[in-house]
């Protein structure tokens, strides 16, 4: 079965281990179609930031691992893309429900 892929606008974000125009691991994030002005936003944490070549936002892997709470600063980079591009995207408030996340560790 085949489908037509990005007919309709989207928000993604995953993991990316480097190759193709940026050589290291990193979290990526990306709206398509890339809004106006997506380009110029702010976005959390320290060390993110808009690859213009690629046209999506960064957050290299090895920053994640530097910070103080790794889970948190991808939660910073993941909750502070969407809300740029769903806001440039004019999506609707109320989405996304703002509770804990689902994944994580197990517990030990």
């Amino acid at each position: 079965m085949t489908r037509e892929a990005y007919s309709h606008e989207v928000i993604s974000a995953g993991f990316w281990p480097g190759g193709n125009g940026f050589e290291e691991a990193a979290f990526y994030a990306y709206a398509y179609p890339s809004p106006d002005g997506l380009a110029n936003q702010t976005i959390a944490p320290e060390g993110a930031f808009w690859h213009p070549d690629l046209r999506e936002f960064l957050l290299p892997y090895a920053k994640v691992r530097e910070a103080a709470d790794p889970d948190a600063e991808l939660q910073r980079f993941l909750h502070s893309t969407f809300a740029a591009a769903s806001a440039l995207l004019d999506w609707p408030a109320g989405l996304v429900i703002d509770q804990s996340p689902s994944f994580g560790r197990p517990p030990a």
